[in-house]
């Protein structure tokens, strides 16, 4: 889709759908006094008659008259103090949601004055909001009615000295809001087609468009670099396992040392539990279990593209968690690749397991910090919903980091405690750990699992099995993938220094 900003009156935009943002108050604003003007005084009936009162994402729309536009769509932004980046995202959303419905192939939206706010920042969350509220996962379906193609995106301003800065906050809400996009497709896929050679292949496809640097380890490198869990928990799958690695090097230029960052996500292409199998229902959410990954390559999309000043390695392992004939079994003894024994107890405790060879062999990069996603625990789900992620770590400044990150991008963040508790929890009889600690403190555990493998180097791990996919319909989030951890990352690395 193509986005652009432009100085015009909105009742000179020739387009489709004309969408206006309206704060919380009962009369129009005096910079729609000339638009309500040419619409024959109009809008304030309108309001009335909706009993509109600019609550966030709430909508009227009407048909056009008297302005070039063929309908108008007002969209609440909720009350000043709600006046903020999320709600600029939220309004755009349900105005783009609502234009695709009435199949407008173009839309205007017009860019409102927020204090608080700078042009750029404003324009990151329109562009955002409305790429994200476009996006439609359509590609198995054979619609009645088929949905208008949303080709064209404009923001309207009207102050001049605000275009450079509004154009650079669209390159930067474009790119995170295609990457996310992108994670959303990945994690959308049925799991029978995003199996771990697909996933590769898409890795490759990737590595040649943004130009990053690819390397798969299939089965016989698997061996060689002894990452038994990888190996075993995709045993039992028809489809073998892979480790995929991305890498992103900064343009030249710039500080002598780019930090080095490593972004690990966990890339369980469809758990079924294996032979500690899940209860059949929901079970078909499952194939979003490798939504940590794809976030990863989300943001190591992003990074190439915006070209940030920093080395990033993205490291997904990737398998199919399933109960066949060569399965792991619960009772096994599996040795890490960092040569740390794993006490099996609960085979659906997988992603632990194989994100213990991945933290691992992030180490041989030497970064600055790693930084870990995975839809890890119901715990975390029953403990914060889907609100925000569980974040969790060894190192409190990045843990901030993330936070202020994840307050940014409205991708939050909440931390959760990890202490000698926790590790004391999955010590194990047999081997050296257990890969579950049992119900209690369940995110915190499989998060000291998780840190038996990072060594000294600063971490930070993000549980997002609460915000990994949606169930219900969302102002820039339709049902199914959400593509949460992409814009969060991409904050995260835009604003790195060193720790």
């Amino acid at each position: 889709m193509r986005v652009e900003v432009k100085r015009e009156d909105p009742a000179r935009a020739r387009t489709d759908a004309l969408i206006v943002p309206l704060s919380k108050t009962e009369r129009v604003p005096r910079a729609l006094q000339a638009l309500d003007t040419a619409l024959g005084r109009r809008i304030q009936s309108y309001l009335e008659a909706a009993e509109f009162r600019g609550k966030a994402a709430e909508l009227v729309a009407f048909p056009a008259e008297g302005i070039a536009a063929k309908t108008v769509i007002l969209v609440g932004l909720g009350t000043e103090e709600e006046l903020n980046a999320e709600a600029l995202r939220r309004a755009a959303g349900a105005g783009i949601k609502a234009a695709a419905r009435r199949r407008a192939a173009s839309v205007a939206l017009v860019v409102p004055s927020v204090r608080r706010l700078a042009p750029a920042d404003r324009a990151q969350a329109l562009t955002e909001g409305g790429l994200l509220g476009a996006y439609r996962f359509d590609r198995y379906r054979e619609l009645e009615e088929p949905r208008g193609a949303l080709d064209e995106l404009v923001l309207l301003s009207a102050d001049a000295r605000e275009g450079s800065a509004l154009r650079r906050g669209v390159k930067q809400g474009r790119i995170a809001a295609e990457s996310a996009r992108l994670a959303r497709d990945l994690s959308n896929e049925p799991g029978s087609v995003h199996t771990p050679e697909w996933m590769a292949d898409q890795a490759r496809k990737l590595g040649r468009e943004v130009g990053l640097k690819v390397k798969v380890l299939a089965e016989r490198e698997l061996e060689r670099e002894k990452m038994q869990g990888i190996l075993s928990v995709g045993r039992g799958s028809a489809n073998p396992p892979r480790l995929i690695v991305l890498e992103y090097n900064a343009p030249a230029g710039g500080a002598r040392r780019r930090p080095t960052l490593a972004l690990v996500g966990k890339g369980i292409t469809f758990d079924s539990g294996g032979i500690s199998i899940k209860p059949a229902a929901n079970m078909h959410e499952m194939k979003h279990d490798m939504s940590g990954g794809a976030a990863v390559f989300g943001a190591l999309r992003g990074a190439a593209l915006l070209g940030l000043p920093q080395h990033v390695i993205g490291i997904v392992p990737v398998a199919q968690n399933m109960p066949g004939a060569g399965a792991y079994l619960p009772g096994d003894i599996v040795r890490a690749a960092s040569g740390k024994t794993i006490e099996v107890l609960n085979t659906d405790a997988e992603g632990r397991i194989v994100l213990a060879d991945a933290l691992h062999h992030a180490q041989r990069f030497k970064p600055d910090a790693i930084v870990d996603l995975a839809t890890l625990t119901g715990a975390c789900v029953i403990a914060l919903g889907s609100a925000c992620c569980a974040v969790m770590g060894n190192n409190e400044p990045l843990i901030k980091r993330v936070q202020a990150a994840g307050d940014r991008s409205h991708e939050r963040a909440w931390p959760l405690p990890l202490w000698d508790e926790h590790k004391k929890q999955i010590k194990g009889d047999v081997g050296d750990i257990k890969n579950t600690g049992g119900r209690e403190a369940g995110a915190s555990t499989a998060a000291a699992f998780l840190s038996h493998f990072v060594g000294a180097t600063p971490w930070a791990h993000l549980d997002i099995a609460g915000t990994a996919w949606t169930t219900r319909e969302q102002p820039y989030c339709v049902k199914g993938a959400t593509g949460f951890g992409v814009r969060l990352l991409l904050e995260l690395l835009r604003d790195w220094s060193a720790l």
